[in-house]
């Protein structure tokens, strides 16, 4: 079969610190290139395996504003809590996904959860910001709270792994997310030496981050905690495991092929959404910070 090609491997860039609780390597956007390039996935930032000691209070950020996009947490290990002053609280554990959407304005906090800060552990999370659609920028904020039980899962021959979906579909085995364009969002778990082929629509951008142990990539290995960017040409991605275990997440979307204009924590289409953006916060539109 034929290969879709690797544009680019990006090895984990330097950590830097979102708040107090989250430690993280930010793989894009890495300038506008990319930004535009990985439609719809418009920023990954990885919070890899780290011990955080105890703490007599929650770390973590404090209420921001977010307008047309979507945020997305995976938890690993550890635990993560929301509020958002739409009335959404929750908490995930490993396997779980946080998935919310900022549409048009809502106001957020994300914090280590009480009983874990308390005790201390290894934290290892993902956040993901997904674009919205242009016509969806300014939709009713929601909230998915996705528990490691509701992915749907494809579980390998001679229980040689299984790959957990969160939203679209691998072979067949459909995620529980909701989504406003076409993605697909899951997680491989592999046993030393498992072969698992992907096969992602030729005009879907598509990426792959490893977060534990060593794969091969159509014969390329590719270390832990590297990000691998693929060509938009037709061709199956072949994934072998070279440790004991190896997992990855991949992340596959069509392009919305819609300008973007950013700041801060608001993603719109033009210069002129997102000075109102910023006015309408400003001006208290978004709603209280007192939640």
């Amino acid at each position: 079969m034929k290969r879709r090609t690797i544009e680019r491997v990006f090895a984990s860039p330097r950590r830097h610190w979102v708040g107090n609780g989250f430690h993280v390597c930010n793989y894009f956007p890495r300038g506008a290139r990319l930004f535009e390039r990985f439609s719809p996935f418009i920023l990954l930032d990885y919070n890899m395996p780290e011990e955080f000691p105890p703490a007599r209070s929650p770390r973590g950020i404090g209420p921001h504003p977010h307008r047309g996009f979507e945020t997305v947490t995976f938890a690993f290990e550890g635990a993560v809590e929301h509020h958002d002053n739409k009335g959404n609280h929750g908490i995930i554990y490993p396997g779980d996904v946080q998935w919310m959407t900022a549409g048009g304005g809502i106001l957020h906090k994300e914090y280590h959860e009480k009983e874990f800060s308390k005790k201390g552990g290894v934290f290892h999370v993902i956040q993901l910001w997904v674009n919205l659609p242009s016509k969806d920028k300014m939709t009713e904020p929601g909230y998915q709270a996705l528990e490691a039980s509701d992915m749907g899962i494809y579980r390998l021959e001679e229980k040689k792994g299984a790959v957990h979906v969160v939203a679209g579909e691998f072979k067949g085995v459909k995620g529980p997310a909701r989504t406003f364009s076409p993605i697909h969002i899951y997680r491989a778990v592999l046993k030393e030496g498992a072969l698992l082929i992907l096969e992602e629509p030729k005009d879907f951008n598509l990426g792959l981050l490893v977060i534990q142990g060593d794969l091969e990539v159509n014969g390329q290995k590719v270390n832990e905690y590297d990000f691998v960017l693929f060509d938009n040409v037709p061709g199956v991605v072949e994934t072998k495991a070279m440790s004991e275990e190896t997992q990855y997440m991949v992340f596959s979307g069509e392009d919305l092929k819609e300008p973007i204009v950013a700041g801060g924590p608001f993603v719109m289409n033009t210069r002129e959404e997102l000075m109102q953006a910023n006015e309408d916060f400003h001006q208290g539109k978004f709603g209280t910070s007192s939640f």
